[in-house]
């Protein structure tokens, strides 16, 4: 950029926009919107990482989190110190007429525990399903290691081999459960040829559409490879997220521990009172005291925003770390760069945490109480419909707005509402999207683990029926071993894509400076689709790169 000759800026424009360029250039004919859309980008500040010290950000939201916990454990404290240990023992207390009040009954028949009865083939399902998910959850972890390593150094072999699973597994169980329903005689009772027939087909029709989708994105498929190799090898350079991200899930865990105790202690905390029924006679029922449903509103509260903002800490802590070796030198290694992002996460930038928190557990609180009205009203008024319509469209807006954002705080060290609009001009300028992280990429991890977790599953079932006296049981244990490998396994591409996202917006930072942090992300991210829609807004000197 810098100062050059007249004729030389004529002949040739430079490849990249310097923010530092004049925006007037008198020796040069342009057309007027020409110079409006580079006076525009003039105004954006220069995006880097921010290694320095981080102001504090968003600070209302972060006092409101501390308010609204600290209202939680002190009137939960109070709760369980003040709670009624009558509460449980309704039944045995009477209205006395002369006393007006009730009073408890000289029984000895009243009995508070739970009989728990026991056999033998209880003993042995407990005894397998325990053993069974301990050892899944110890061979998880190198599970894990073997599946990163895996898709750093063999991603094409891992995806390509796995494509034909996809089909083959689906396909596989659902001519199973056709074929053992039809053999046992009580299933086949319960489940007559012809229902049997149209779930067999519709599964098929589900199969035929997973793989119609493969061939349609074939071409793509190559790119994902890339993606996913990248992203691998990314995280392998900071195994440390690995012991990190537990760590702070189980903190959420400890957490949570005394607000469920309040919360069982918080019902107790009331009086017994006679109450007068229809036929004129006195019932001693149990009246909470009445900020008791106060308090659970505000408990309720707390810990959905508490596990929102752990998770959107966690998401800030994996793009401060990938950011850091995004943008660190060639060839060296950023020294504490998991340490500086949790300083960052939980210091100056908390209180923007709480706030993505804050707006992300409302949107999962709606869409779930949207989806069960859903199911719950089985008859679909227009005015119903229009108000769902509304409010997906609501949430999806929210989604829509909030991508990206806590990445870039993390980048930046900015409060949430200007991460968010910096974000969208810095993909717009750049003929970014801001819905896109090769989609592929997440739908291909998934179904690697899907079928890794299957086929874990069958080896299980087949380990129990050859090696303990389980008989239908050892199904039901295969299934659960094989819910917590893909929980753990689901944790795992939830990091991934992650980094995916991180080194998206780290990419379209460097293309925004016309600098080039990694080579081997330029070569890979330079064949993503550009969003089209947005060509008119790219500063001048710059041309699209097309798939």
């Amino acid at each position: 950029m810098g100062s050059s000759s007249a004729g030389s800026e004529e002949s040739k424009l430079p490849t990249f926009y310097d923010p530092s360029s004049s925006p007037s250039r008198p020796l040069l004919s342009k057309p007027p919107e020409h110079d409006a859309i580079e006076a525009e980008a003039d105004n954006y500040p220069l995006i880097t990482y921010n290694h320095g010290p981080r102001p504090l950000r968003d600070l209302p939201f972060l006092f409101l989190f501390i308010l609204v916990s600290l209202a939680s454990f002190a009137f939960g404290i109070f709760a369980a110190a003040h709670h009624n240990s009558k509460s449980g023992k309704v039944s045995s207390f009477y209205y006395n007429q002369t006393a007006n009040s009730c009073q408890l009954q000289n029984s000895t028949g009243f009995r508070e525990s739970l009989v728990f009865l026991s056999s033998s083939s209880s003993s042995v399902l407990v005894k397998n399903l325990v053993w069974t998910l301990v050892v899944t959850l110890i061979l998880s972890v190198p599970f894990v290691l073997f599946v990163l390593w895996s898709l750093r150094n063999y991603t094409k072999q891992i995806v390509y081999v796995s494509l034909p699973f996809f089909v083959i597994i689906p396909t596989f169980f659902n001519v199973f459960w056709f074929v053992a329903c039809t053999v046992s005689s009580s299933c086949r009772d319960a489940f007559p040829l012809a229902y049997r027939i149209v779930v067999l087909l519709f599964v098929f029709l589900f199969i035929g559409i997973i793989a119609w989708i493969i061939i349609a994105n074939w071409r793509r498929i190559e790119l994902t490879i890339r993606v996913i190799q990248l992203a691998a090898h990314a995280l392998a350079k900071n195994l440390g997220l690995f012991a990190v991200l537990p760590v702070l899930t189980f903190g959420l865990l400890v957490y949570f521990v005394p607000i469920v105790v309040f919360l069982v202690f918080a019902p107790k905390n009331g009086k017994i009172v006679p109450k007068l029924h229809s036929q004129g006679e006195y019932h001693c029922i149990w009246k909470q005291d009445k900020w008791v449903p106060a308090y659970f509103t505000v408990a309720i509260i707390t810990m959905i925003w508490s596990a929102a903002t752990m998770v959107e800490a966690q998401v800030y802590v994996i793009s401060g770390t990938i950011a850091q070796w995004y943008f660190s030198k060639e060839g060296s290694r950023p020294s504490r760069g998991i340490r500086t992002s949790m300083r960052n996460a939980f210091g100056p930038s908390f209180g923007t945490i709480c706030f993505s928190g804050l707006i992300m557990g409302a949107v999962r609180f709606i869409r779930a109480v949207v989806d069960g009205a859903r199911r719950e009203d089985a008859s679909q008024g227009m005015v119903n419909l229009i108000i769902r319509a509304c409010a997906s469209f609501l949430l999806s807006t929210i989604d829509f707005l909030n991508k990206f954002t806590i990445n870039f705080a993390a980048i930046t060290g900015e409060a949430y509402c200007s991460s968010a609009k910096m974000t969208y001009e810095l993909l717009r300028r750049n003929l970014l999207s801001a819905v896109f992280v090769e989609t592929i990429s997440t739908r291909i991890l998934a179904g690697i683990i899907f079928i890794l977790s299957a086929l874990y599953a069958i080896v299980v079932c087949a380990i129990l029926k050859a090696a303990s006296a389980l008989g239908v049981e050892s199904y039901f244990v295969a299934v659960l071993a094989f819910v917590l490998l893909i929980g753990v396994l689901g944790y795992f591409v939830h990091v991934l894509e992650n980094v995916i996202e991180t080194i998206y917006v780290c990419y379209a930072i460097d293309r925004d400076k016309g600098d080039v942090s990694k080579q081997e992300v330029h070569e890979v991210y330079v064949l993503l689709p550009i969003n089209r829609q947005d060509r008119h807004h790219m500063p001048p000197g710059r041309s699209p790169l097309l798939v």
